[in-house]
């Protein structure tokens, strides 16, 4: 309620990451601060109160108004993906010989397991049996070596007779 000399001081306030806060006497621009700063960039507090971190940064011209609160951060870089280019073959293929080529280098592992005959390592057989027969072939057998063989000759057994079940996509059932 007294006299008052000299009135608002007009400044914007900035705080660092760390907690730091500075004060910028207005006018001034968001470059004012950013050039001491490399690689920074200022957040209005409205701006990251309202929109989160989908805020967008000041413009290095943009003014700076007085009496607000900005936020001087370092935004992550992501990597600039590498856009593959295109190569030519010296080799002169049609179209069709190169969707043929493609569909080849496509090819599943599945696709090629089932043209194959000898096998080195483990396979994965899908078989629906009857719930009578497994409990049987349970109560048969000493141990689960002994059912797991049981179960490998019956494969055996359905293996020459719906082969071209496999190969046509159908289940085999026994």
């Amino acid at each position: 309620m007294g006299n008052s000399i000299g009135g608002r001081r007009k400044r914007a306030k900035i705080m660092k990451i760390d907690g730091e806060i500075f004060k910028l006497k207005i006018p001034a621009i968001a470059m004012d601060v950013l050039k001491d700063y490399p690689g920074y960039v200022l957040l209005e507090y409205e701006a990251v109160k309202r929109f989160g971190i989908r805020a967008q940064p000041l413009q290095p011209e943009e003014n700076m108004k007085p009496n607000k609160i900005y936020f001087l951060v370092d935004l992550p870089k992501f990597p600039v993906e590498k856009v593959p280019t295109r190569t030519r073959s010296a080799v002169a293929m049609s179209a069709k010989d190169r969707l043929e080529c493609l569909m080849l280098n496509k090819r599943s592992a599945s696709d090629l397991s089932v043209t194959s005959s000898s096998s080195t390592g483990p396979v994965r057989v899908k078989m629906r049996l009857p719930r009578g027969r497994i409990e049987k072939i349970m109560e048969e057998s000493r141990d689960e070596v002994e059912m797991a063989e049981k179960i490998l000759h019956l494969c055996h057994q359905n293996s020459g007779k719906d082969k071209a079940q496999l190969r046509s996509g159908t289940r085999v059932k026994t």
